[in-house]
């Protein structure tokens, strides 16, 4: 592959609680290239929107904050700028979907008045050409009838609608990367598969890198290339999309795959992961998923499992895979 578009190392996004520091997304490493989808999957609570919050410096203040690490857009790390220059980057080169657009989009504006603004801040298009340019891209996300739909307001338009509506701003300054936190979030099955067809095809006539966050592993085999499982605010493996769900190594997510109800049995249970993810504020000392592993061994209670590659484009986080303490180990089985 060529340099990536975008370099996350070593990210640490913490919040101060009455609790104790709660330590989100704590140690966070990946790359997204020119023109790909990136998966982050995970369980609610691993971190995943607070990573994404992260790249676009949106993270709540003053109790959140990033404590270390570097985002490198293009070569250059977005924690080295300015209030005002990444100001002027958030939305223009780097855009995002928000998970619930009725809460994100601005319920007493119209939508031609939100899409104009996106681009009037950025200096993109202004006046009658920005309101022609809103509903030339109300058009391009697949929205009957644009020319009313612009008039309207948030709460008088379907929630596979105002999901359009927000792509169509986010999409507005032709960004190189768009975040797409959990984009089909309680929309009905149909609905879905048609955004989800809407930013395939969009994403290859623009020629944009996307950041696909969600919990959904459908999803993922439907859009992704490559995809990174995220636990406990750290990533514990990542794999082109097709060898993670043909032969995911990490136990974790073996058990994320056995859970699905397609992969259960006629007449067996449904596989269930037991426990819950431990609080941010106490993250064990070792292996934070070692409480809920059928493969734990005596180090993983300990020792925080370092990060190992099994090929090229393949790296897990799991003692299993550390030759000095794989021969502890229980052979490692698909979950039935």
């Amino acid at each position: 592959m060529h340099s990536p578009i975008l370099k996350v190392q070593n990210l640490h996004t913490w919040f101060e609680t009455p609790t104790g520091t709660a330590r989100a997304v704590d140690g966070v490493n990946f790359e997204l290239y020119q023109g790909e989808t990136l998966a982050i999957v995970g369980e609610s609570g691993s971190g995943k929107s607070i990573t994404a919050l992260s790249l676009m410096q949106l993270v709540p203040e003053p109790a959140g904050y990033i404590e270390k690490g570097s985002i490198f857009y293009k070569n250059r790390d977005l924690l080295d700028l300015t209030w005002e220059e990444m100001r002027a980057l958030r939305g223009k080169d780097i855009a995002m979907i928000f998970q619930e657009p009725m809460t994100s989009l601005n319920p007493v504006l119209t939508v031609e008045k939100q899409i104009v603004e996106a681009m009037q801040v950025h200096g993109t298009a202004t006046g009658a050409e920005a309101r022609k340019r809103a509903v030339d891209m109300l058009n391009k996300v697949g929205i009957r009838s644009p020319q009313q739909v612009v008039r309207q307001f948030p709460h008088e338009l379907s929630g596979g609608m105002r999901q359009r509506v927000m792509i169509a701003i986010a999409l507005s300054n032709n960004p190189q990367i768009l975040l797409a936190d959990e984009p089909t979030t309680a929309l009905d099955v149909t609905v879905q598969a048609q955004i989800l067809d809407l930013l395939a095809s969009l994403q290859k006539e623009l020629g944009m890198s996307m950041l696909l966050i969600t919990h959904d592993l459908g999803i993922v085999a439907r859009v992704a290339q490559r995809c990174c499982v995220m636990y406990a605010g750290q990533i514990v493996e990542e794999a082109p999309t097709s060898e993670l769900l043909k032969n995911p190594q990490h136990p974790y997510t073996r058990g994320l795959l056995a859970s699905l109800p397609s992969r259960a049995r006629r007449g067996q249970e449904l596989y269930t992961l037991e426990g819950v993810v431990p609080p941010p504020t106490r993250w064990p000392k070792g292996c934070r998923f070692a409480l809920r592993c059928p493969n734990r061994m005596d180090i993983c209670k300990n020792v925080l499992p370092g990060e190992t590659a099994l090929s090229p484009q393949r790296r897990v986080s799991c003692h299993l895979y550390n030759s000095d303490s794989a021969e502890a180990a229980v052979p490692l089985e698909n979950p039935s």
